[in-house]
């Protein structure tokens, strides 16, 4: 699969098969998050991989959408370090917010190039999340990804219409040719 058919045919999964995912191929999928862009260089984004089936439930209970969390093979947290001196503040003053967002979709296509269907999810209560996770202070879980082979109903459902290319892009300026 080229990355760019990875790219096109990606689609969030909630349904997997309960096969595990082989350790060669997680570690492939933690390393392209790994391999993400950082600005500054700083790679503030560390990972907690949930494999356990209590920890993936403790997880999912810390979110308002979460119910593809247990079933799944792996479950990813993404956590974001605090800036210095700035504990318990809002998300935007976290490293990372942006860097976070291109290691999962590093992580999500690179999954779905090995046959491995992925779903992110937030954690609405955060700092239930990050007890449940044993994160150090200030620490905060930007997102998770659950991670697992597609289950039957998945690989047969159709994907939903997307928006027309030229309904997303705007050449030079958004008026343009107003």
């Amino acid at each position: 699969m080229t990355p760019y058919d990875a790219i096109v045919s990606k689609r969030d999964t909630r349904n997997f098969d309960g096969r595990q995912i082989p350790e060669d191929v997680l570690r492939r999928i933690l390393q392209a998050g790994r391999m993400a862009g950082s600005a500054k260089a700083l790679e503030p984004v560390q990972f907690v991989v949930v494999r356990e089936q209590g920890q993936k439930e403790a997880l999912a209970a810390c979110g308002n959408f979460t119910p593809h969390l247990p079933p799944a093979a792996a479950v990813v947290a993404l956590v974001l370090e605090p800036e210095m001196g700035v504990v318990g503040a809002p998300l935007t003053h976290f490293r990372g917010p942006f860097d976070a967002g291109r290691v999962a979709q590093n992580m999500m296509v690179a999954a779905w190039a090995e046959g491995v269907a992925s779903c992110p999810a937030s954690m609405h209560q955060g700092e239930e999340a990050a007890k449940a996770l044993g994160l150090p202070e200030g620490y905060v879980v930007a997102n998770t990804i659950a991670f697992g082979y597609p289950g039957e109903t998945e690989e047969t459902r159709p994907s939903r219409p997307r928006k027309p290319l030229d309904e997303y892009v705007h050449w030079e300026r958004w008026d343009a040719g107003a």
